[in-house]
């Protein structure tokens, strides 16, 4: 009996072994991990706190229900003082639209939390990096991109997410991703390593990362917290979230000289936002004004052609005229 159990252990182990593969073999971090079962004593979740519309379910933390006009948060309460890290997130964002959902959720490492706002369910002019998973299908302004959208913003304080044009004006790069209604699991991961911002997913359910962006010369302090965001508006998804696992990297030639406590996030290849470019504005004529010029114009030509018929039967008469 013992040999069977101690064979049934290895098994598991081996299997374990191998599922995790995929993730990474680094020092996960259980104070800035959530993992099932959540709850601890009460309502509450060791290491993070909620707010607004979540709800903590046994299999998952419901940031939004598929409602219009709902705004969701989950944050990490304990500050990350790690300074190469890889954040995995568990997540699922389904809903009944076929053609019009939205609008998303984003994943956070932020100076300050807990403060609802109108960007994806966090504050604007935020001090931090932002992945803004955008699922809302009648985007706005012209994009050479399609949604869902998965995109990174890097934000000292000064800077505005322009929602009406979806943050590509201050984005630092992004990729078109299909996330929406799976019935597999989906996966992504933020990867902070020696100032390279990688952001990867697994929407495929082959257990492999699939490299979305990269972006080097990324700055960020540590101290930061790591949360987790969503909205909706006038249309609306579920936004589900099973697991966070983070990751600390172990980097031995990276320089551990320089405090990052203190410097302000930044980007080297950060694009300064653009100009807001108004949508053209609509006609100021009114329907009734339409209809009379459209009346008006085929009025006119109509005159034109009954002027045109007298004129060639006139000059008919006048030929035949010639000829008696």
């Amino acid at each position: 009996m013992e040999k069977l159990i101690s064979t049934l252990s290895s098994l598991l182990v081996c299997a374990c072994v191998v599922s995790a593969e995929w993730n990474t073999k680094d020092f996960m971090k259980r104070e800035h991990c959530l993992i099932k079962p959540y709850q601890g004593s009460g309502m509450t979740i060791p290491y993070w706190d909620f707010m607004g519309s979540t709800i903590v379910t046994n299999n998952y933390i419901r940031l939004t229900p598929d409602d219009q006009s709902k705004l969701g948060a989950l944050w990490n309460n304990v500050p990350c003082n790690v300074r190469n890290w890889e954040l995995q997130v568990h997540f699922k964002v389904h809903g009944k639209g076929k053609d019009l959902y939205g609008d998303g959720f984003a994943i956070w490492y932020a100076k300050d939390r807990m403060q609802i706002g109108p960007v994806f369910g966090n504050v604007d002019y935020y001090q931090g990096l932002a992945i803004i998973l955008d699922t809302y299908s009648n985007h706005n302004g012209p994009h050479n991109h399609q949604h869902p959208y998965i995109s990174a913003m890097v934000n000292n304080g000064s800077l505005h997410y322009d929602h009406d044009r979806d943050g590509t004006h201050t984005q630092l790069a992004g990729c078109e991703a299909k996330f929406r209604n799976l019935e597999h699991d989906t996966h992504i991961a933020v990867r902070y390593e020696g100032d390279v911002l990688t952001v990867s997913t697994d929407l495929e359910n082959k257990a492999a990362w699939r490299e979305c962006f990269s972006v080097k010369g990324v700055r960020l302090p540590t101290g930061y917290y790591f949360g987790v965001s969503a909205a909706t508006g006038d249309l609306s998804d579920t936004h589900d979230i099973m697991s966070i696992r983070l990751y600390e990297l172990d980097l031995p030639d990276d320089p551990k000289d320089e405090d990052r406590a203190f410097i302000s996030p930044s980007a080297a290849f950060f694009e300064p936002p653009r100009d807001h470019v108004e949508d053209p504005k609509p006609s100021s004529l009114s329907g009734v004004k339409i209809f009379l010029l459209m009346l008006v114009g085929a009025l006119a030509l109509i005159a034109c052609v009954v002027i045109g018929i007298m004129f060639y039967q006139k000059h008919q008469e006048n030929s035949r005229k010639r000829f008696y």
